[in-house]
């Protein structure tokens, strides 16, 4: 038999070979500093006991802050008629009381777990901040004429593979058959505008929990969470519990 080469490179503690499969990926070394004990996030640093305008002002800082890329870029968390869930990165599009708003193709897994199972939770991360805000909620769609609207405003390319895009997350043989239908695209409304696909669309997720989160280096993280407030609570009976504005209470949750 011809000498079988092994090659091997290594990732922090972890050795990979062609042949010989994968070792364990150890990476208990990997440990990065956040925030200092003299730089905590405490109930009286709140700018706003609404969740709405306190996410304003995170986010605002977010999108100032060198280190982040994208402020808007949040993680969706649907969950299948049987019980499976999954993830994935979208943008935020706009958030007001009503909800957070994004948009996508109505084809897609997300949009079928949607129109099944109406509970899903967004995330935000900046990891540059130390931060990140955690939103669960019930996705329903939002108008069409939002969404044709919105559609409007987006980059033509960005328009063009819209209508691409037919079923989303379906299987395709090749990138080359991709590049195919986007010259046919291109060619068919060439000179005109590009109109809004009937399968493409808006969400908005109207929340029922908000979490702030903010990393400490000894782990002892600071939560603060809202949520609307049940029937039966107290505020005035319980030592956790505080009010908030608009029908909100928040607490604080252990680390």
């Amino acid at each position: 038999m011809p000498e079988t080469t092994i090659r091997k490179f290594t990732v922090g503690m972890a050795c990979y070979g062609d042949n010989d499969g994968v070792e364990e990926n150890n990476l208990t070394h990997l440990r990065h500093p956040y925030r200092g004990t003299d730089d905590t996030f405490l109930e009286h640093h709140l700018e706003s006991s609404d969740p709405i305008k306190q996410f304003a002002v995170w986010m605002n800082e977010a999108i100032a802050h060198k280190g982040v890329i994208e402020a808007n870029a949040m993680s969706l968390s649907t969950v299948s008629s049987d019980g499976k869930p999954s993830s994935r990165m979208v943008l935020l599009k706009g958030f007001n009381n009503d909800g957070f708003k994004f948009y996508t193709n109505y084809n897609s897994r997300k949009a079928n777990e949607m129109a099944t199972n109406a509970n899903v939770a967004l995330m935000f991360y900046w990891n540059t901040m130390h931060r990140s805000v955690r939103i669960e909620g019930k996705a329903t769609k939002i108008e069409t004429s939002n969404s044709t609207e919105y559609f409007s405003t987006r980059p033509r390319k960005s328009q063009i593979a819209a209508h691409v895009s037919i079923k989303q997350s379906y299987p395709i043989e090749s990138r080359d058959k991709l590049l195919e239908v986007e010259k046919d695209i291109e060619k068919r409304y060439k000179g005109v505008d590009v109109p809004k696909p009937e399968y493409w669309g808006g969400y908005i997720v109207k929340p029922e929990s908000i979490e702030f989160w903010q990393g400490q280096s000894n782990r002892m993280h600071d939560r603060l969470r809202f949520r609307k407030r049940e029937s039966n609570e107290n505020v005035t009976t319980n030592p956790c519990l505080r009010e908030g504005e608009n029908g909100w209470v928040y607490e604080r949750l252990m680390p």
